[in-house]
């Protein structure tokens, strides 16, 4: 096994060491920030791998397979985590006063169940959609678009992460609301991306000549 796929590996094992500290209450609220600081050094090994992977040309089908698991399954493990503390999606509005926050607790659940579903539903309808690609030997060129869209989930999940941290002081509530921000604008870049990666890639689900609908 070469060094990038051992990169990617070991951002996969440190998905557990994440959810482990996330619920470990006992830090008295420490324990978000531990995990932010592991959500962010997980995310960093993905630019790395990549980079080591393409630049001594060791990209290989293994790696191919694992790196995008592991992005998806880090991402999606957070926001899920997320949504168990619902305060970190809430609690950033006592920034207005108590009672912003008991008008917003509701919406503000709903909401953002809404778009955690939006986000895992983008990321299976697209690695559906590269999986016929693959089936059909096409080549899908990298979206910069995406890479926007990747970027900005893993800081919304960093600063709620942070916020979470240090919801009684002015400081931890401006730090959530930041968080808030880039999760609705993460939510839309998602959404809009997996719009486009599949407009521009429309070939793929055409039918080739010879080709029967399974």
């Amino acid at each position: 096994m070469n060094l990038p796929n051992k990169i990617t590996l070991t951002r996969i094992f440190m998905i557990p060491v994440f959810v482990l500290f996330f619920y470990l209450d006992v830090m008295n609220g420490w324990n978000y920030l531990v995990a932010a600081i592991i959500f962010v050094l997980a995310a960093a090994t993905d630019a790395l791998d990549g980079h080591i992977a393409r630049s001594r040309n060791l990209v290989t089908n293994l790696g191919k397979f694992l790196d995008p698991i592991a992005d998806k399954v880090l991402v999606s493990t957070a926001f899920i985590l997320l949504l168990t503390r619902m305060e970190a999606f809430y609690a950033p509005f006592s920034l207005w006063g108590t009672s912003a926050v008991i008008d917003a607790s509701y919406a503000m659940t709903v909401t953002a169940g809404i778009c955690v579903a939006l986000i895992m539903a983008r990321e299976l309808i697209v690695s559906g959609f590269r999986m016929v690609a693959a089936e059909r030997k096409l080549v899908i060129a990298a979206d910069k678009l995406g890479k926007v869209k990747t970027t900005c989930q893993d800081a919304a999940i960093a600063f709620l992460l942070v916020g979470l941290s240090f919801l009684d002081s002015t400081a931890g509530q401006v730090i959530g609301f930041i968080g808030l921000i880039l999760f609705f604008a993460c939510t839309v870049l998602t959404v809009v991306s997996g719009v486009n990666y599949i407009l521009k890639n429309k070939s793929v689900l055409t039918e080739a000549k010879g080709e029967t609908q399974a």
